[in-house]
């Protein structure tokens, strides 16, 4: 059965991001193509070559479930920021979670600070440096 799988769009700083996102999260940056290694290269602006066309960040577990995909927005397209989503980390130990929280939260925003709540021993919501929302939950309970 598909699985969704998250592809975040930049307005140029995707490979920054993803870099980020690698040490936050304890991933591995499998692949970061731009578009001037891309088999696009003769249709994009020279000025554009650099920007990153695809990327994957394989997470813990290494299914398509543990993955996370981005790319610069193409220089046709305008950029709109990421909106109307976040992306939720759901962590075993509430100790986990609060990492991954305190280093995403890194120069971001924290729109609800770690907390206790009915499904998870404690959860919290950001904005990294990037603008991507993230909700984290640590150590959820039966609900």
């Amino acid at each position: 059965m598909p699985q969704p799988i998250a592809y975040l769009s930049f307005n140029g700083n995707c490979a920054d991001a993803m870099k980020f996102y690698e040490r936050a999260l304890g991933g591995k940056l499998e692949l970061m193509m731009t578009f001037g290694d891309s088999p696009m290269c003769a249709q994009m602006p020279k000025e554009s070559l650099s920007l990153i066309a695809h990327a994957r960040l394989a997470l813990e577990g290494g299914d398509s479930m543990g993955a996370l995909y981005a790319g610069d927005c193409p220089p046709s397209m305008p950029y709109e920021g990421i909106k109307g989503v976040s992306l939720t980390l759901n962590y075993d130990t509430v100790e986990q979670a609060e990492r991954v929280f305190d280093a995403l939260a890194d120069g971001g925003t924290v729109t609800m600070p770690m907390q206790p709540a009915f499904w998870a021993k404690t959860w919290g919501m950001l904005v990294d440096r990037f603008g991507t929302p993230w909700i984290v939950n640590g150590e959820n309970l039966p609900i």
